[in-house]
């Protein structure tokens, strides 16, 4: 399903050369809207491949350590509930849990209620994981805001729970767990 966006090229262009025609939610200045989209994605992307180098002497992929986070805090998740969650087709989270059990790190059970659905739980040794993990990061995490000050990342991620809740409601009905994800 497609998400349309109330801006068109149109609206663009005419908010680069100033028109109004009478789109008003189109920014004044879109250089710097745009600016503050890449600044989200290059930081993120780049914390991803910090957190994945502190990860690495652990031997856990950032997939892996995606489904532990997930499970941490639902444990008992359906594989089409993770696989959704994470965004990755129910084959590709298949083969992931399936390694992932292979380690001792995860555990599928039968559903109580549905007999067809399986669910996906920590083991002893993934929550023991988890628990390394967490402190791998969190010490990443002190390190890279360290040059933040507290009142300056208040600010930021009061921006940025705006842009989400501005992001779900353009989304609609597909942001199904977008806001279960913890700031």
């Amino acid at each position: 399903m497609e998400t349309r966006l109330p801006l068109d090229a149109r609206a663009i262009a005419d908010s680069a050369e100033g028109s109004t025609s009478g789109v008003s939610s189109v920014p004044k200045n879109l250089d710097s809207n745009l600016r503050f989209g890449f600044l989200i994605h290059d930081v993120s992307r780049m914390r991803r491949i910090v957190v994945d180098r502190a990860l690495k002497p652990l031997g856990i992929t950032r997939s892996q350590w995606w489904v532990l986070a997930f499970l941490s805090r639902r444990d008992g998740m359906t594989q089409t509930a993770l696989a959704a969650d994470l965004d990755l087709t129910k084959v590709a989270i298949g083969g992931l849990v399936d390694r992932m059990e292979g380690g001792g790190f995860v555990e599928r059970r039968a559903d109580e209620r549905d007999a067809r659905a399986r669910r996906i739980y920590l083991t002893k040794a993934g929550q023991k994981l988890v628990a390394t993990i967490r402190e791998a990061v969190d010490a990443v995490e002190a390190d890279i805001m360290s040059v933040v000050e507290d009142e300056e990342l208040e600010g930021a991620s009061g921006v940025l729970l705006k842009v989400k809740t501005r992001l779900i409601e353009l989304i609609g009905s597909d942001a199904e767990g977008a806001g279960d994800i913890e700031m």
